[in-house]
């Protein structure tokens, strides 16, 4: 009977996030409240509280449970690539392609940064660094090629460069630079993250 009862109460937890992640996307967090949420979950007002104490709690919520690095992850480590060039680039693909299927968590993302200052990324690397962070020490300690040797600081250079890919696809998506774009964007962003925007030997000018 307990077992039973917990999974009902997940059922009703996933029930209202999404719905909040519909409304969220529709007319933003101020505009959005626990009353619509529940509405739109198939709930009474006074049923959301036994789940999320606010609306701000469930925001955080959904932040941490939809994040798609669950799905992400496992492709990610069976990437393929004989060079750390080939497998960056694969694995860059597999997130961009996975966030372009899933395109409202990079907006869940945006309202998280204009909002609230980025108060819940605590909240959300907590529940990511353990699991994200092995993949980029091993890249460290195995490919020697690498400039980099701290996989902090590679695990977030390479969430910066998917991020601004995603948000910079967006802002032009409608404009007459998207019709500017080379077929092979993706593959030029990635080529520009690993080499820089400078020929090898202006560096030494």
């Amino acid at each position: 009977m307990q077992k039973e009862k917990l999974k009902k109460g997940e059922v009703t937890r996933q029930a209202l996030e999404d719905a909040a992640v519909e409304l969220f996307m529709e007319q933003g967090y101020h505009a959005t409240s626990m009353r619509q949420i529940a509405d739109k979950a198939g709930l009474a007002l006074g049923g959301i509280y036994n789940h999320f104490k606010s609306k701000d709690e469930i925001f955080e919520a959904v932040i941490v449970d939809k994040h798609p690095y669950k799905k992400i992850l496992p492709l990610i480590q069976e990437a393929e690539g004989e060079t750390l060039e080939e497998f960056l680039g694969n694995a860059t693909r597999i997130v961009i392609n996975e966030l372009t299927s899933q395109q409202y968590y990079v907006k869940l993302m945006l309202i998280e940064i204009a909002e609230f200052d980025g108060v819940h990324g605590s909240a959300m690397l907590k529940e990511l660094v353990p699991n994200v962070l092995p993949v980029f020490e091993r890249l460290v300690k195995t490919r020697k090629e690498l400039r980099v040797v701290n996989p902090v600081v590679l695990l977030r250079s390479f969430i910066g460069m998917v991020l601004s890919y995603m948000i910079t696809d967006i802002v032009i998506s409608d404009s007459f630079l998207s019709k500017l774009m080379p077929s092979n964007m993706l593959d030029a962003y990635v080529d520009i993250y690993m080499h820089g925007v400078l020929k090898g030997d202006s560096l030494n000018v």
